[in-house]
C-alpha cells in the first residue's frame, strides 16, 4: 500500500514476538524499507518464550522479504549507547529515514498510586519512556538534517498519554511527555522537512499484558487467570470488542511513515478500537 522502498528505518524496542516493534518493523519491510532493529538485549523476554529468539529472529523474517537488516544491542536511555546505535545503522545502510521511538519500560512496581510510588520506579520509567525518546529524537534528527532529505520520527506514546488513570501514574507522565516532546520536535524539524508524530495505542495483546496483569490483579490469581481477567476487563471498553494487535499499530506506523503522511505533523494519533475517542 505504501511505497517505503529505498527508505532505512531505525525501530526501537522490537526483540518481542508479539510485540508492537516487531510487527512494526516488518511491516516496514514489507512496504519496502530496509531496517535497523533494536533492543536493550537480543531477547527481552527470553524467559517468557522458548523457540523466539528476540532480534535475530526479526532479522531473519525481514531477510526473508528481500530487505536489508540488522540488529543493534542498546539501551535508548544511554546517550553513548544511543549514539553508536545511530552510527552503526548509518555506516550501515548510509543513512536514516525513519525513526519509530517504540522502546518503553515493562510494567512492575511503578503501577501502585502515587502515594506507594518509590522514587526510584518512577525515575525508571522516566528514564526510558521520555529520556529514551528524547536521545534517539535527537541523534536522529542531526543526521536527518544532515541529509537534508526530510524524514520521519514516530513515537510511541498510549490513551494514558492523553488520559490519565490511577496507578498508571509514572506511565501515564511519561506518555504525556511523549507527546508535548513529539509536538516540540514537530515545530523545530518542520523547515526541515521531518515530520513527527505520536501513536497512541489502547491495551495492546503482547508480552506486556501478562505483565501488566501481574502488577495489578489479585495476586492469589494464577498468572495466566490474571492475565485473562486483565484482557476481558479492558475489552468490555472497547467498541469494537477485542484487544489492539500489534498489527493495528503497525499499520498507522506505515502510513504515518509514508508519503501519504508528507503533510500531517505533530499528531498524537489514538488507535484504540473506539475505547478513546479523541
Amino acid at each position: 500500500m505504501y511505497n517505503l522502498t529505498g527508505k532505512v528505518a531505525l525501530v526501537t524496542g522490537a526483540g518481542g514476538k508479539n510485540g508492537i516493534g516487531r510487527a512494526i518493523a516488518t511491516r516496514l519491510a514489507k512496504e519496502g524499507a530496509d531496517v535497523a532493529v533494536n533492543d536493550i538485549t537480543e531477547h527481552p523476554y527470553a524467559a517468557d518464550q522458548t523457540e523466539w529468539q528476540g532480534l535475530p529472529d526479526v532479522v531473519r523474517e525481514i531477510e526473508a522479504m528481500g530487505r536489508r537488516a540488522i540488529s543493534v544491542v542498546a539501551d535508548v536511555s544511554d546517550a553513548k549507547q544511543v549514539g553508536e546505535m545511530v552510527d552503526k545503522t548509518v555506516a550501515h545502510f548510509g543513512k536514516i529515514d525513519i525513526l519509530v521511538n517504540n522502546a518503553g519500560t515493562i510494567a512492575g512496581k511503578d503501577r501502585v498510586p502515587v502515594v506507594d510510588l518509590a522514587e526510584e520506579d518512577w525515575d525508571r520509567v522516566q528514564r526510558v519512556n521520555v529520556k529514551g525518546v528524547f536521545l534517539c529524537s535527537q541523534a536522529v534528527a542531526r543526521h536527518l538534517i544532515a541529509q537534508g532529505t526530510g524524514g520521519k520520527i514516530i513515537n510511541m506514546s498510549s490513551v494514558t498519554g492523553k488520559q490519565g488513570s490511577a496507578r498508571y501514574a509514572a506511565y501515564s507522565a511519561s506518555k504525556f511527555a511523549v507527546i508535548g516532546l513529539t509536538q516540540s520536535l514537530a515545530h523545530e524539524l518542520a523547515p526541515y522537512q521531518v515530520n513527527v508524530n505520536a501513536i497512541c495505542p489502547s491495551l495492546v495483546d503482547t508480552e506486556r499484558v501478562g505483565h501488566l496483569a501481574s502488577a495489578l490483579m489479585p495476586e492469589d490469581l494464577p498468572a495466566d487467570e490474571q492475565r485473562a481477567e486483565f484482557a476481558r476487563r479492558n475489552v468490555a471498553a472497547v467498541p469494537l470488542g477485542r484487544l489492539a494487535e500489534g498489527t493495528d499499530v503497525a499499520k498507522m506506523a506505515a502510513f504515518l511513515a509514508s508519503d501519504e503522511a508528507v503533510y500531517l505533523t505533530g499528531l498524537s494519533v489514538t488507535v484504540s478500537g473506539g475505547s478513546m475517542m479523541y
